[in-house]
């Protein structure tokens, strides 16, 4: 008999069929007459209860049949009496696939998320972890639906790259060297020539100015990958390990781009109240009870769109009627999530995009503005995240390109590639990023962004 997998069993209603459901238990609670077992299989955040008479099976069986264990179980659909099921199966046959033992780290409940982190191979059975992954790839499911029906190409970009996109330095080295014995040159320098590629190489921060060349071939480009930042942050919004959209379109302009994030920002999270509804529903209860309300907030209103400047004056003033901070606010410095997050949660109760940054704090390839003292960067904020999104519109200039990287003392003479862009018919173009799990987290209303990818690297953490 071919198996049901139980998000397919519980939409069915031809009671007296035969069936073969697979799973692990989620409880076992009996009776000398009866046994109820509730199973999952990972394919829905709902269990089926699995009825057994105690007489029609060995008494050993139901030993085994503790939380955790792997089992089939053939038998009858039938309709149920109980609430908030319409369908169970009366078990003719189970079989136990796979023991578990007392010491299973997941069978008790009100296990803290910290504590799961510990058994990140195993967390995944829980109900939370459950929904959240399922989330996560109806999410990955929208963000491709959105650009492949908006006439983007999905454009792959290099994990392994010479350059630093955001020129942070905080990269991961790549090398095949014998660490124990590196060879320097006469000056003491590492010395390279034998390495694989030759050259200093590291992991990939961004995908972005490899996105730029795609996107002066191909017209609108995306790139949905891993990239890594060797950034020595323990907070609940960083990884040093994540993944990225990154779409790249030539001739939009920074309000092109700011229609396009809103946009697709919005695709995704109504993607998630379309196909994601039981998880959402579990979580809502379980863990955030503001989540739908607050996805259905953000699907429903326009962003609110303004300057830093104008950004800066909302907060300063915020800051005489008596509001505290505590990180100074004043105009140059880069906001911190306490100033993004009033702004959108006490002040405009919207989701914000926050344009034309000074240029000291934003990267080398934003397109300056007239004033000569700020960037048409555009960063949209959410609630509870602050910053999800972050683009500008691309220096096309050559000459103001290399002014800028000359005033920045950036080594650009592995980068003659993307200069190349703007010698060789330069265009206007514009793009973003947004980080995967900090959509994630506002979409399953998780705190940490721990929780949203299956294994995280942080630091001092390589596990599983």
């Amino acid at each position: 008999m071919k198996r049901t997998v139980i998000v397919d069993l519980l939409r069915r209603t031809d009671y007296g069929a035969a069936v073969l459901v697979k799973g692990w238990v989620r409880t076992h609670r009996g009776s000398k007459s009866v046994h109820f077992i509730a199973l999952n299989d990972g394919s829905t955040i709902n269990n089926v209860q699995v009825v057994a008479d105690a007489d029609a099976f060995p008494a050993d069986l139901f030993k085994d049949i503790t939380t955790g264990a792997c089992i089939a179980v053939e038998g009858q659909l039938t309709e149920s009496p109980g609430a908030g099921q319409s369908v169970e199966v009366k078990a003719e046959k189970i079989e136990v696939l796979g023991l578990c033992g007392n010491d299973y780290p997941m069978q008790k409940k009100g296990q803290t998320f910290e504590y799961m982190r510990k058994y990140a191979h195993m967390r995944l059975r829980t109900n939370t972890f459950g929904a959240v992954f399922r989330i996560r790839h109806n999410m990955a499911m929208a963000i491709h639906r959105y650009f492949h029906d908006h006439g983007f190409f999905y454009f792959h970009t290099p994990l392994i790259t010479a350059s630093d996109c955001e020129g942070a330095g905080q990269m991961f080295q790549v090398t095949t060297q014998n660490l124990a014995q590196m060879p320097l040159d006469e000056q003491g320098n590492v010395d390279y020539a034998d390495d694989f590629f030759g050259k200093p190489t590291s992991l990939t921060v961004s995908g972005q100015l490899e996105g730029e060349l795609g996107a002066t071939a191909l017209g609108a480009i995306y790139t949905f990958g891993p990239t890594f930042r060797a950034e020595n942050s323990n907070t609940p919004r960083h990884l040093a390990e994540f993944w990225m959209i990154e779409p790249e379109v030539a001739f939009n302009d920074i309000t092109d781009n700011m229609d396009l994030a809103e946009d697709f920002i919005k695709y995704c999270v109504q993607w998630a109240l379309d196909n994601c509804q039981d998880d959402l529903a579990f979580l809502n209860k379980m863990i955030d009870k503001s989540l739908l309300e607050r996805l259905h907030f953000v699907v429903e209103h326009d962003f609110v769109r303004l300057t830093y400047t104008e950004g800066i004056r909302i907060l300063e003033d915020a800051v005489k009627a008596g509001h505290k901070f505590e990180f100074p606010i004043s105009w140059g410095v880069d906001l911190a999530s306490e100033h993004e997050r009033y702004l959108v949660e006490q002040h405009f109760k919207k989701p914000v995009i926050l344009t034309d940054y000074p240029k000291e704090i934003k990267a080398f390839y934003m397109k300056l503005n007239d004033d000569g003292k700020t960037v048409r960067a555009m960063d949209v904020l959410f609630p509870q995240i602050g910053e999800i999104i972050g683009g500008s519109e691309r220096e096309e200039s050559y000459d103001k390109l290399m002014a800028r990287i000359n005033e920045l003392n950036i080594p650009m003479k592995d980068m003659w590639w993307y200069l190349d862009t703007r010698r060789f018919g330069t265009c206007p173009h514009s793009g973003f990023g947004l980080g995967f799990e900090r959509l994630i987290l506002f979409v399953t209303g998780m705190q940490n962004i721990r929780d949203v990818i299956p294994f995280p690297r942080t630091p001092k953490t390589a596990d599983f």
